[in-house]
């Protein structure tokens, strides 16, 4: 959000200090900075307010409240005019929760005109345009408070009722501002449904609600009396609207971060007393429906859990000094201090956020740099420990351990909204064991495996619950068990290893065994094989030399030796190459290029290749 420091200043009868003061102060208690650029005569601070502060802190008095905070300055009471008693025709009805609070104001006789330049300047700083003096000061009591506003022309409306309701299903609503498509300008035009929380007169919506103003009811150069909408909604709705439209404004920003109801009260006050002194007019009684008023918090802590938490030793004067520089009412009783949470604190719901308050203001740098002494009691996992004996037992027999899904297409547990054909929990781990030993029994070659052996350690889910098991399986067959029965088993077989067995010596931890990595391409592979008659004084490794050194980088496996037979005074030596590529899938021709060039080579020892 961007903060004007003149703006800022207005808040305080103290001069502030330095813009660069200011950026240290608040970068090293509330926010980061992002930006700090220079307008003329004033600073812009581009503040990165994080949505747990965002009910509070987007405006600029929420800002000057920290500024207090941190600084230790006094924030000027500001006072707004009190009308006489009037009484008005306004009617306001809520039909739906998603609205929390909703504050009207009808004034009359106003007079639309050009903003003064104080307000242009003020907006310009923080990159709003001026359009005129009323919708000018709706948009600068939202950055100044952080609660947005709307203004309705009256005589535009069907009658002197605003109703709060969802949309019906296909209504349509023109909105304010212009949407460019092409060369083409227009206003935009959006269809609603039924879960769409809009205020509307007695015959069609003026405005959505939180999100944007619609075109029916715009305050203009001609309008001569108007109604003031200050106003809560459901923050989560509010979101999920705006999302679902693709609509991100300044009001949308506000609400769906969630900002106290409570806020609404001086925010009507704020806006009538500016709207007066911009264009007069008659103000009437303001109408307030506020179904269902917001409790006050209320939370205790004590020095001691403050000071556990931080490993401080802050004194009750210097704790009681931070809920005085955030304005904060509280009493000591037995010791703790009960403070009352302002309203629009809404981040504050326990005693670990006071904690966390007191630091952010007394300062970071108060904390000593030391690390906590934990003692740590080691305790065995049972199940990780059956997991590990049968693991190591099956890695030490030669099996490869994999991983198959878990839904599959029966079984006895459904899973909802899942593909058709994954819309069960497996009932064992046999079938994806097969369907991966036959996966991989394709790609022996590349492995460079004579035989694959696999196995998988997982959960199972019927109907009675779940319940870990054991597959392991080679051409031979797929076998399967329970977990804790294949464990038994497995602790006899690693009974030597590493003193697993030994009670003073057991456990994973104590276990040392070979690991390694290396990413695989996804690419396939291609294996090609070649045959060649040498004298029978020739050995398999000077042939193997040959074809390595001219095989190129993209073999991955082999040369390996497979066949060999000798006749008639000659030996015959059948080599396997494995070729893939990690950037691009091959072709026959590369493939046939570099046996073609290995050929060659041995041809020219006068061999013969078959």
């Amino acid at each position: 959000m961007k903060v004007s420091y003149s703006w800022l200043q207005n808040y305080f009868e103290e001069k502030l200090p330095e813009s660069e003061k200011i950026s240290e102060g608040i970068i090293f208690h509330s926010f980061e900075i992002e930006e700090t650029e220079k307008m003329g005569n004033d600073v812009v601070f581009d503040i990165k307010v994080l949505p747990d502060r965002a009910h509070d802190c987007l405006s600029h008095w929420g800002i000057a409240k920290e500024i207090s905070a941190i600084f230790d300055l006094k924030i000027k009471d500001k006072k707004y005019k009190i009308f006489e008693p009037k009484p008005t025709e306004l009617e306001i009805k809520i039909e739906d929760e998603k609205c929390l609070r909703y504050m009207g104001r009808m004034v009359k006789n106003v007079e639309v005109s050009e903003s003064p330049a104080w307000l242009k300047e003020k907006l310009n700083a923080i990159g709003q345009k001026s359009i005129n003096n009323i919708v000018d000061a709706a948009n600068f009591m939202m950055f100044d408070l952080g609660q947005p506003i709307h203004c309705f022309d009256l005589d535009k409306l069907e009658s002197a009722k605003i109703i709060v309701r969802n949309a019906i299903a296909g209504e349509e609503i023109n909105l304010l501002g212009i949407e460019k498509i092409g060369n083409l300008q227009k206003s935009r035009s959006v269809l609603l449904s039924q879960n769409d929380l809009v205020i509307a007169d007695e015959k069609g919506p003026l405005a959505i609600a939180g999100i944007k103003g619609g075109t029916k009811a715009e305050v203009d150069n001609n309008t001569k009396n108007i109604v003031i909408e200050v106003a809560n909604f459901n923050s989560v709705t509010t979101r999920k609207t705006a999302k679902k439209l693709n609509i991100l404004t300044d009001a949308v920003k506000r609400y769906e971060n969630e900002i106290s109801p409570e806020l609404c009260t001086k925010v009507m006050d704020a806006i009538t007393d500016l709207v007066f002194e911009l264009g007069g007019g008659e103000v009437e009684d303001t109408i307030d429906k506020y179904p269902k008023k917001v409790e006050q918090k209320k939370v205790s802590v004590s020095i001691n859990y403050i000071n556990k938490r931080l490993g401080a030793s802050f004194s009750k004067a210097e704790m009681e000094s931070v809920w005085k520089k955030l304005n904060f009412t509280y009493i000591v009783k037995d010791g703790d201090f009960e403070i009352e949470i302002p309203y629009l604190r809404i981040d504050l719901t326990g005693p670990h956020d006071l904690v966390e308050e007191v630091i952010r203001i007394l300062g970071y740098d108060r904390l000593e740099e030391k690390l906590p002494e934990i003692k740590l009691e080691s305790k065995m996992n049972e199940t990780y420990s059956k997991m590990f004996l049968a693991r190591n037992k099956l890695l030490g027999e030669g099996y490869s351990e994999v991983m198959t899904y878990t839904f599959r297409d029966k079984g006895e547990v459904e899973v909802l909204a899942s593909a058709s054909d994954k819309k069960f929990l497996r009932t064992n781990l046999s079938d994806g064991l097969r369907e991966s030993l036959k996966l991989n029994q394709l790609n022996a070659p590349l492995l460079g495996m004579k035989e694959i052996k696999i196995f998988e350690i997982g959960t199972i889910f019927k109907k009675g619950g779940e319940e870990m098991c054991v597959a392991y399986g080679d051409k031979k067959g797929i076998k399967e068990m329970k977990l804790n029965e294949y464990a038994e088993s497995a602790k006899l077989f690693l009974n030597g290893l590493a003193g697993v067995g030994d009670p003073e010596n057991r456990g994973p931890e104590k276990m040392t065994l070979p690991m390694k990595f290396k990413m695989w391409s996804l690419f396939p592979f291609i294996a090609r094989d070649i045959a060649v008659w040498v004298p029978e004084n020739i050995l398999s490794e000077e042939v193997e030399k040959i074809i390595k050194e001219n095989a190129g980088d993209m073999v991955v496996r082999g040369p390996e030796l497979f066949d060999e037979f000798k006749k008639e005074g000659q030996i015959s030596y059948a080599f396997r190459l494995v070729f893939q590529s990690f950037e691009s899938t091959l072709t026959d021709q590369e493939i046939n290029d570099v046996m073609t060039k290995v050929s060659d080579k041995l041809k020219e020892r006068d061999w013969q290749v078959r």
